[in-house]
């Protein structure tokens, strides 16, 4: 069913032809045929190649209605934390595909976190076609943490661009590869949206006072912890409006959970597609257009509510 008009999808992945040649050199993609994702903590994950079709990609979204897609590396690939030789040429990787994105894509950009390069990430958020910065999650997993990644987050605000948060690597375990392939996604990731959602609720709008940003996937339901937050001696405090909530592999029973605790306002559509498809929650035409199309805006763009 088409989206309301102008709808915009913040968060799907697409991994280019040259993610992908960097990710085979690194030996995260093998098999016969180098498609086979292998990753601790994760079963193994065989990549569908039609779904990386830009063109495609590109027509689905324009047929149900989207009008601005974003594509999202995949902070679970642990890129971002590798040595920063082998992050910088793979993140090159990434980033010069926003040179070949049609017309109503963008991308966001990522940065190294071993020796972060601010320099570096101001460039690359400069790229056509970059509209912010994604972090994983697991970089921002405590209060400490947070302010460690703070210079990097200070590059977006200065720039006036967005974060979005995406989960990260999942920890290893014994026996990943038997694994569900939906376990990490519901159980490790969760828990990294979780715990860095309340580092940024502890410090992060002391530390970065305008900076915008994005928690995917409902910041794991985090804000539905607030009654267990109080009772163990914590507060939720005032909604924080530079705060918002990307709805992926959510519907209609969490998304309205969460908005009786933040509001409308904060939320924005986000699909994660290939891996899930965008969805409307049916909650009707005015939340829609703030899901898909006003609030989304204002995530990117600034502005008052």
């Amino acid at each position: 069913m088409p989206f309301p008009t102008n709808s915009i999808d913040l968060h799907q992945h697409w991994w280019s032809p040259e993610l992908r040649d960097a990710l085979a050199s690194l030996g995260l993609l093998r098999g016969s045929a180098g498609t086979t994702l292998h990753l601790d903590g994760e079963p193994p994950f065989e990549l569908d190649l039609a779904a990386q079709d830009l063109a495609a990609r590109r027509a689905q979204d324009v047929a149900d209605g989207i009008a601005l897609t974003l594509y999202s590396l995949s902070s679970p690939l642990g890129l971002e934390s590798r040595r920063p030789d082998e992050a910088r040429r793979v993140l090159d990787a990434w980033h010069a595909g926003a040179a070949a994105l049609p017309e109503g894509t963008g991308l966001w950009a990522a940065a190294g976190l071993v020796e972060p390069d601010p320099e570096s990430l101001r460039a690359d958020l400069a790229r056509p076609g970059v509209v912010g910065l994604q972090v994983p999650a697991t970089a921002l997993a405590t209060p400490q943490a947070l302010e460690a990644l703070a210079p990097l987050l200070a590059v977006a605000e200065r720039a006036g661009r967005p974060v979005l948060v995406h989960p990260g690597p999942a920890a290893p375990i014994p026996h990943a590869a038997a694994l569900p392939s939906w376990w990490p996604a519901v159980t490790d990731y969760v828990a990294q949206l979780q715990a860095a959602w309340f580092a940024w609720h502890v410090g992060g709008r002391a530390l970065l006072p305008d900076l915008r940003i994005a928690f995917v996937a409902l910041a794991g339901l985090a804000p539905l912890l607030h009654e267990r937050l109080a009772q163990r001696g914590g507060r939720l405090g005032a909604i924080d409006p530079g705060v918002f909530y990307e709805t992926s592999s959510f519907g209609p029973r969490a998304i309205d959970a969460v908005v009786r605790v933040v509001g409308v306002d904060p939320l924005v559509h986000g699909s994660d597609r290939p891996y899930a498809e965008p969805t409307d929650p049916g909650l009707g035409a005015a939340f829609a257009g703030s899901l898909f199309v006003s609030n989304p805006a204002r995530l990117l763009e600034g502005g008052t509510r």
